[in-house]
């Protein structure tokens, strides 16, 4: 048996809100939504390779989750995230060998973004392992 992929279900308070911070800061496509009122409900985002569910309000679960996201240029994801939402950290090169920064959602959840180490002008490497946002 072998496992397809796992997709993070992150919690929420306000599902319009957490929509405007994915889809419109970030750039996600609805994948389905799920909500009586727009605020409690279920969300399911996609961009590229990357899915996430949102779930408002989540009970019985962890908050404060942190989520590793794979990009192939991180430095091309920071400078479109970072015009629309508020970055945590700019990006840095890790000494265990990939290139960081980390975005803060609305309902206290980390997106720890992730990739191949910077080149020289500040560009990922290419052919890097990471998957394409």
């Amino acid at each position: 048996m072998t496992m397809a992929r796992a997709i993070p279900l992150l919690p929420a308070d306000d599902l319009r809100v957490a929509k405007a911070f994915y889809v419109d800061g970030l750039g996600f496509s609805i994948r389905f939504e799920s909500s009586q009122d727009g605020i409690a409900g279920i969300l399911g985002l996609e961009r590229g390779g990357i899915a996430l569910t949102i779930d408002a309000p989540m009970s019985g679960h962890g908050r404060g989750v942190c989520v590793s996201l794979e990009v192939e240029d991180v430095d091309q994801y920071y400078a479109e995230w970072s015009g629309r939402v508020g970055v945590l950290r700019a990006p840095v090169d890790e000494p265990w060998g990939a290139r960081t920064f980390d975005l803060l959602d609305p309902c206290g959840n980390t997106l720890f973004v992730m990739g191949p180490l910077a080149a020289k002008g500040g560009r990922s490497s290419p052919g890097s392992p990471g998957g394409s946002v």
